[in-house]
């Protein structure tokens, strides 16, 4: 079966980057199938809707999602509003999905299942470019397979949680007492209070997820003055999580540090680190954490719920008949690996980045979005929609579209800054020469 290009494209997530990229391909005229597992469009982030993001919405509207929406009744958000995650849905997301392009190719509570080429495995070579992907979806119990002619794979990490244990694997009685293991951010002050209320709880995580989860335990505290509050981290120094603070270009993010650290100073939080959890042991009435913490053996009994905030990695079982090229340490696209380090950068932009970048060995397949970063924590949206904006333009025959990447990022990049320690060259390295200027004045000065 030769590939035709009357053939669609799947585009594998209705999240915003899955989103954005059927708005690119509509735009382009481009016939496409949307697939998302949960039941409706942005279905992670309403997980999270309570939680306002740090980003204004002139970084998390797509350019050809906004034309689309032009054409109707939208009203676009006012640029430097901070929008919580229930108002992206309401506001963003939700009326994209209902636009006439996107409605009639939108395919929910279908889960991507098994992706591969038309007839071969991953093995045989010859004539292979030629052939069309198979793409397997289950649908109400029953699996339907879609013939397309490229994928794109923005199903992010969301949905695969990093466990709790050191080394990247789960403790030793971590699965068996998920039960008490809240794996994301709790709507702590409303819809889980009765979870947290006069509780001990741990918070395991040094992001701005967990941040933010022990801000809401601290303002729980003062209704139910019996919740005890436990925070560990395997960073070296509680400082290193403080960021930029007021020199931070997105002025949320960098309230958040201030506020954590004044939490800290006020000892309203009992903070471990650097700690290393190795065991979680139930005791009938609570939990005891075991772990080490500066290498001596160390156990935080009498704890009633732990909150994971440790981040998420990419989900690649369903792409073992695709020839994919993955960095093996951070799980991104290969060619990300050295832009996104966190071992080598920890804070500026990231050079820009399309297509030629996030191909891989099988012609016309990629991944994009948060999956496109694997383990590494630095991803923005403003990010996402570039790398589709260039892929469909490739997939279109646009190639010079392709080419001409730009990426519109706050000056202290999109991830965490620590003022009082950072290099020049591992903040701003990679960078064009403006940016680099940019850059360094703004979180490397």
């Amino acid at each position: 079966m030769e590939k035709s290009n009357s053939l669609p494209v799947a585009v594998i997530g209705a999240g915003p980057v899955g989103l954005a990229a059927a708005a690119h391909l509509a735009v382009r005229n481009q016939p496409f199938l949307l697939f998302e597992a949960g039941n409706t469009v942005a279905a992670n982030i309403l997980t999270w809707q309570h939680i306002r993001v740090f980003s204004p919405w002139r970084y998390n509207i797509d350019k050809a999602a906004k034309q689309l929406l032009a054409q109707t009744s939208w009203l676009q958000p006012r640029d430097e509003g901070l929008p919580t995650g229930r108002e992206l849905y309401e506001q963003y997301f939700k009326p994209l999905s209902e636009h006439p392009a996107l409605r009639p190719h939108l395919h929910l509570q279908s889960k991507v299942i098994a992706i591969g080429r038309v007839g071969l495995d991953k093995m045989k070579t010859s004539g292979r470019e030629r052939l069309p992907y198979a793409v397997q979806v289950l649908h109400n119990n029953q699996v339907e397979q879609f013939t397309v002619k490229a994928v794109i794979d923005t199903s992010g990490t969301w949905s695969s949680p990093n466990p709790i244990g050191s080394g990247g694997t789960f403790a030793i009685g971590e699965q068996e007492n998920s039960n008490r293991i809240f794996y994301g951010i709790p709507d702590i002050l409303n819809t889980h209070v009765g979870r947290y209320k006069n509780k001990s709880v741990l918070v395991v995580g040094s992001g701005h997820s967990s941040i933010n989860a022990v801000l809401e335990l601290d303002k729980l505290k003062e209704q139910y003055p019996d919740t005890q509050i436990h925070w560990v981290l395997r960073k070296q120094n509680i400082h290193d999580v403080y960021g930029g603070q007021e020199k931070d270009a997105l002025e949320a993010r960098g309230a958040l540090g201030i506020k954590i650290e004044q939490l800290v100073q006020q000892n309203r939080v009992s903070v471990y680190t650097p700690f290393h959890i190795l065991q979680v042991v139930n005791t009938g009435t609570n939990l005891t954490v075991v772990g080490l913490q500066t290498e001596n053996k160390f156990a935080l009994p009498g704890i009633d719920e732990i909150i994971s905030n440790t981040g998420s990695r990419p989900d690649l079982s369903i792409l073992r008949e695709v020839r994919i090229s993955i960095d093996p340490s951070l799980e991104c696209v290969t060619e990300l690996a050295e832009l996104i380090d966190p071992n080598i950068h920890s804070c500026g932009t990231v050079r820009p980045h399309g297509e030629k970048e996030l191909r891989h060995p099988d012609h016309d397949f990629y991944i994009a979005g948060s999956k496109s970063y694997g383990r590494a924590p630095t991803f923005l949206m403003a990010t996402g929609y570039e790398q589709v904006r260039s892929i469909a333009a490739a997939i279109d025959g646009d190639l010079e579209a392709a080419r001409k990447v730009e990426l519109d990022l706050p000056e202290t990049g999109v991830c965490s800054v620590t003022a009082d320690k950072v290099k020049a060259t591992a903040c701003c390295g990679t960078a064009t020469e403006v940016q680099k200027k940019q850059a360094a004045t703004s979180c490397c000065g």
